[in-house]
């Protein structure tokens, strides 16, 4: 059967399935064609064979066995597939115009000769040049579909391989195809290795075995480990690779460790294998704070009996004794951690020790890990903060920062806030950049979840002695008041929250329910209803939603689309896109899930579409007051994020959270993680769910073990240049 096609009705970039709506001579409605193929617009023409069958639901259909589909001739189709959006700054309007003028020949003008576009009414030389470069990018991408496709691949990570790798995209993947797991967010091991495997590559080869080792440590870097023993990483590579003999990956590791690829080094009884670039910045970290301890402040001389009593005459607050004994070690100190849970008096201590050397004309910078964390602590103390990521100053269009030891940051002390959540890749980058003469505070609360990136930092930096360490544990009078406070440190010390009274104004709520159902509609009814009437909040904007996990009916996949379809339902006069297993609407409340140094959003940045233009194939998102572009393509950056993991909401507050709780997310019922989500909240926080799940988190103070040598590294205790057993 061949036809027309009229419509798109929907489109798998997985896995190439199409529900498309043909136009067919002799047949007076549509053709329901159903079948698979690597991409398709509407206005192709179609060839399809298949048969006939009748979908209970659907009715009549043409089920495709072998389904291709090649550009229009006619102007009918041409000005369909110019209109359906596949060419970024061509709508239908100016698909019709572009038609009347050039008939069947607007190809041609495109590709050569582009500059009679212009002779089209509202086609300037912006919009030409626009049209050019999408009409070239959308034929290399096309091609880069039909590779992957014909290699057993989904194509939707198409355009993000064209971005990385260019017009050389299909070269560089046939020369390796394990690139696409290095380098590509989304294409795992597999896929690559299936690319491989098709192309010839044999399953015991040297590339492949190297490709599955590297894999499994970033793997394990995406876990929060920053190496692996070397028996366990031959071990869990033999099982990815299911080769029979281990020789292969011995050699393999062998030849990577020859050329630097990867390093391994004894720490403590264990060989550990590590990606250069996390031993070096484990190393950094090491290095720079080991010199830091044994200097001594280069502050101006301070009366510091004098100051402290300037500083509670100024502010007109008494620090309690613990905080005047950290002031004092403070501003006797080089560097030093201020840890401790909520409402003990770090920001205070802060504030003190801030305006106290201000006085002194020492200039002091403060940074947090995230946007939110860095607008916290400048509320918090009047002066401004930064993200790591912006006090480093992101270089434009490259990986790196132009604040280094060459270039360092222009100040007297650094004060990092949320130290829990920096990772050791930021942790090495940020001291780097801190001048030699600086003087170093590190903030945090340690019983907090570690970073998501690799590494344990602040816990490690804490257990090595390495620098002084004030932890306050005194919970101030207006804390006490607050429930969420009482009920966090309750948590931390092994013990369940207490209730609240009925009918009581408590911030704090356990709501017991036993089925995973009804947990999910109370979840839907607190954040769509009952918290905004009684506290006056945004529903999108104010209330998040933190689970412990991504899978499961109480995981942030499923919440997140039970989340947006009663908070932000679909609307026929409002366009959406739907990308990477996500259907995104305007209003969408969405987070950043990786780094991007161009548009200078981070991971678990949180912000809000704006607006979707389908011609533009353009999507734009609001952070903190600042609007971000994402082309359709770059959509695998952002989810929806009316639901988070607790371990993403680390740095950030939110004015009410909502915590679903059940025995399914056993796995990680972990007392820090409870405890980690409980401190997001700032005017409400509701556990939902089960008692015994709640009574196992809290009673589990146990967390995965984190493989790294930093601990040992500032401790003087590793073992470097350590070559593989013979």
């Amino acid at each position: 059967m061949t036809g027309l096609i009229e419509r798109v009705s929907f489109f798998n970039e997985e896995n190439g399935f199409a529900v498309l709506k043909v136009k067919v001579k002799g047949q007076r409605e549509l053709v329901s064609v159903v079948g698979s193929l690597a991409s398709v617009n509407a206005g192709e023409w179609l060839n399809a064979q298949g048969q006939w069958v009748h979908d209970k639901a659907f009715g009549r259909q043409f089920k495709a066995e072998i389904l291709t589909s090649t550009p229009p001739t006619t102007t009918e189709g041409i000005e369909k597939y110019l209109g359906s959006g596949m060419v970024k700054g061509i709508g239908p309007v100016y698909a019709r115009k572009l038609v009347e003028r050039f008939g069947e020949k607007v190809f041609d003008v495109i590709e050569g000769a582009s500059a009679r576009l212009e002779e089209v009414e509202g086609i300037g030389p912006k919009r030409r040049h626009l049209i050019k470069e999408a009409w070239g990018e959308q034929k290399v991408v096309r091609e880069i579909m039909l590779f992957l496709h014909s290699n057993g691949v989904g194509t939707s990570r198409a355009v993000r391989i064209y971005k990385t790798y260019g017009e050389q995209a299909i070269e560089k993947v046939r020369a390796n195809p394990y690139l696409l797991a290095r380098d590509i967010q989304g294409i795992g091991f597999r896929s690559a290795d299936q690319i491989a495997q098709k192309m010839g590559v044999p399953p015991d080869s040297l590339l492949r075995a190297s490709a599955g080792i590297e894999h499994v440590l970033l793997e394990a870097t995406g876990n929060g480990h920053c190496a692996l023993p070397e028996a366990a990483l031959k071990e869990r590579a033999l099982e990815l690779l299911v080769l029979a003999d281990s020789r292969i990956v011995d050699q393999a590791l062998d030849r990577s460790l020859a050329q630097a690829d990867l390093a391994v080094e004894a720490i403590g009884a264990e060989r550990l294998v590590f990606l250069p670039r996390l031993r070096d910045a484990e190393a950094g970290i090491a290095g720079r704070l080991r010199a830091l301890a044994n200097l001594k402040p280069n502050y101006p001389a301070i009366d510091i009996p004098k100051a402290l009593a300037w500083c509670q005459e100024r502010t007109g607050q008494e620090l309690a004794p613990s905080q005047q004994e950290a002031l004092r070690r403070a501003l006797g100190s080089r560097s030093m951690v201020i840890t401790g849970g909520p409402g003990v008096g770090k920001t205070t201590l802060v504030n003190a020790l801030l305006l106290i050397l201000r006085a002194k004309k020492v200039r002091c910078a403060l940074c947090a890990p995230t946007g939110r964390a860095a607008k916290r602590l400048t509320e918090a103390t009047g002066l401004e903060a930064r993200t790591i990521h912006r006090l480093l100053e992101v270089k434009g269009g490259q990986v790196g920062f132009a604040r280094n030891e060459r270039n360092p940051i222009e100040c007297d002390l650094l004060v990092i806030d949320e130290c829990s959540m920096v990772d050791v890749t930021l942790m090495n980058q940020v001291l780097r950049a801190l001048p030699s003469h600086g003087s170093l505070v590190l903030v945090g609360d340690v019983d907090q979840l570690p970073s998501v990136g690799p590494g344990q930092v602040l816990r490690d930096i804490i257990a090595s002695g390495l620098l002084p360490v004030v932890r306050l544990t005194e919970v101030f009078r207006q804390a006490a008041h607050s429930r969420i406070i009482i009920s966090a440190h309750r948590i931390n010390e092994g013990l369940l929250p207490e209730p609240a009274e009925e009918g009581s104004e408590s911030d704090f709520f356990f709501t017991e329910r036993e089925e995973p159902e009804r947990i999910v509609a109370l979840v839907l009814d607190l954040v769509k209803t009952r918290i905004p009437a009684r506290f006056g909040l945004d529903a999108i904007r104010d209330v998040q939603v933190l689970c412990p996990m991504n899978r499961g009916s109480l995981g942030i996949l499923e919440l997140n689309v039970a989340l947006q379809n009663a908070l932000n339902p679909e609307r026929s006069d409002q366009p959406t896109v739907e990308k990477f297993g996500w259907q995104f609407r305007t209003n969408d409340k969405v987070i950043q899930t990786e780094n991007n140094y161009d548009k200078d959003v981070f991971n678990g940045d949180i912000g809000q579409i704006h607006s979707i233009d389908a011609v533009e194939r353009e999507v734009k998102v609001r952070f903190e007051g600042r609007e971000v572009t994402y082309e359709f393509g770059e959509l695998d950056e952002i989810n929806l994020a009316y639901a988070i993991t607790i371990h993403k909401s680390q740095g950030s507050e939110f004015p009410a959270v909502v915590i679903p709780l059940a025995m399914q997310q056993y796995l990680l019922l972990q007392r820090n993680l409870i405890y980690t989500g409980v401190t997001r909240g700032k005017r409400l926080v509701v556990l939902v769910g089960q008692k015994r799940a709640l009574s196992m988190a809290v009673r589990n103070a146990k967390s995965e073990a984190r493989f790294s040598g930093l601990l040992a590294r500032l401790r003087g205790e590793s073992e470097t240049g350590v070559r593989p057993a013979a």
